[in-house]
């Protein structure tokens, strides 16, 4: 039986497909691992999940599969059968891949999801790299989070409307304003509106600001390697470094308390009562 540990359930999600949430989600992961940390990635994109391919990695194991063998036989079920390794020199981090096929993302089921999740508490970290929907899956890991990295670009008004949207309805679903980060990706690029008017126009500042740099976001995937190894000097490397030193207090940051996360939000709420 696994060591019971009081895991960080850290989520990217945004509002807006195709803007640098897996990436996000794999040089956190990385960076976390980096510092000496048990870490597992968690391919929530059922559909599209793009780990493995940006990793350069193959397996058999995916969350479709971890779900059978748990609908087979609940008692008998290990999540560590279904993990996959990432390992470059001294680097090591666990892997939960997306399925393969996409009638096997319809196929997934929400409770059992959560399950899954929750067997992973022997790890520090869990990332969740969530699809860009208000799905009752990602509301239910949003639920199980102890930190909500809300990820936007905000370069035209369009992209300012769907991000203040998004985060509205965060609030709306009474999720913790405190669990709630806020990250600007592309932060410097050319654009229209100042990050400073986004921050008064939802009154809550960005946590923090990632930097564009399309040629080592190229580097990093073409080689499968997280931006530590492809452009090591990169600013947007120095900028995630960063960004990881906030969750493991390098920097001085206080996260919100993680048995507040598991209960408050919309999905647990609204929903728990049909499946308890």
């Amino acid at each position: 039986m696994a060591e019971e540990r009081s895991s960080i359930i850290i989520s990217v999600f945004s509002t807006t497909p195709g803007i640098g949430k897996t990436i996000t989600a794999i040089n956190l992961a990385a960076g976390l691992a980096n510092e000496g940390y048990g870490v597992c990635l968690v391919d929530l994109d059922l559909q599209f999940g793009d780990v493995m391919n940006y990793l350069k990695i193959s397996s058999n194991r995916t969350m479709a599969k971890a779900q059978r063998a748990f609908q087979g036989n609940q008692d008998a079920f290990h999540v560590k059968d279904f993990l996959v390794d990432y390992n470059y020199g001294s680097l090591s981090f666990a892997i939960l891949p997306s399925p393969q096929y996409l009638y096997d993302a319809y196929q997934i089921d929400v409770l059992i999801v959560e399950n899954i999740i929750k067997q992973l508490t022997y790890f520090d970290f869990v990332v969740l790299d969530l699809n860009s929907v208000f799905s009752s899956l990602n509301l239910a890991m949003l639920d199980l989070s102890t930190i909500i990295n809300y990820l936007g670009v905000i370069d035209f008004l369009p992209a300012l409307k769907n991000f203040k949207i998004g985060y509205d309805t965060l609030i709306r679903f009474e999720y913790e304003e405190s669990k709630i980060r806020l990250i600007e990706n592309r932060a410097d690029s050319q654009k229209l509106i100042d990050g400073k008017d986004v921050e008064r126009l939802l009154g809550e500042p960005f946590y923090h600001r990632l930097p564009n740099d399309f040629p080592s976001v190229s580097k990093s995937i073409n080689q499968g390697r997280p931006l530590m190894f492809a452009a090591p000097d990169s600013r947007l490397t120095k900028s995630f470094f960063e960004l990881t030193g906030k969750y493991t207090n390098r920097q001085e940051n206080i996260l919100p308390p993680i048995e507040s996360s598991a209960s408050s939000g919309f999905f647990s709420r609204y929903f728990g009562s049909l499946f308890g």
